[in-house]
């Protein structure tokens, strides 16, 4: 099983006291009618934790899904369920929502409406490719694909190097000089779990289950890589 998140970080100043006040007990409910159908739609925090300058949970919400059904068009409920995790590392707190990119995106900007009633308070976090790169130089024989972007080459937008002696090739050098780097996947030495990091800071774990392992991962390896990042 893939265990995918994103991490953000937060861009105003919050206690981790007033983070877990506004988020405890959040409960709204929306009714939808349509046609025959009805139903009340949920979006709710449940499950907060606090360990030390940790706050976690699960943001649940209620989404609307269309089936086709003999002909038909039905409207069937769905929740989503994803776990979170707020976390002080020195100067700068971070969010990590383990979920694909697209449905954390959505939850980060929920979970900035919430606490500081404004999207945007809760941003990207981002990796430059210099620290990408510094990632890879940890165990560089474990690197198993690289994508670089803003490809100075005429009518070349992207590159792309897959296979375990890619680093041993004279074309990763090559492609260090004339792309960015935008993602690499890699074995992490301390751990073992091959991961996927992206200059947005989506990460991607192809050999875990456990979305906890994941959290923990994230905190210990990715939150420094980011914080080394110039602001």
């Amino acid at each position: 099983m893939v265990v995918a998140g994103k991490i953000f970080k937060l861009t105003q100043l919050i206690s981790m006291a007033d983070v877990a006040s506004k988020l405890n007990g959040f409960h709204v409910e929306e009714d939808f009618e349509e046609g025959n159908y009805k139903f009340k739609l949920i979006t709710e925090v449940v499950g907060l934790e606090a360990k030390r300058d940790v706050l976690s949970g699960t943001y649940s919400n209620d989404t609307i899904t269309h089936v086709f059904h003999r002909g038909t068009m039905a409207q069937l409920p769905q929740t989503v369920e994803a776990t979170f995790s707020f976390a002080k590392a020195e100067d700068t707190t971070f969010l990590t929502v383990v979920e694909k990119k697209r449905v954390a995106n959505f939850i980060a900007n929920k979970l900035s409406q919430i606490l500081f009633e404004k999207a945007g308070a809760i941003t990207e976090a981002k990796i430059t490719p210099e620290t990408l790169k510094a990632f890879h130089d940890r165990n560089p024989e474990e690197t198993k694909i690289t994508f670089f972007d803003n490809v100075d080459i005429p009518n070349v937008e992207k590159l792309s190097l897959y296979g375990p002696d890619l680093n041993n090739t004279s074309l990763f050098g090559d492609y260090m000089k004339h792309g960015n780097l935008w993602y690499v996947v890699g074995r992490s030495k301390e751990t073992g779990y091959v991961v996927g990091i992206t200059r947005d800071a989506s990460v991607t774990i192809f050999n875990l289950t456990d979305k906890s392992k994941y959290v923990q991962y994230v905190a210990k390896e990715i939150y420094p890589l980011i914080r080394s990042t110039p602001k």
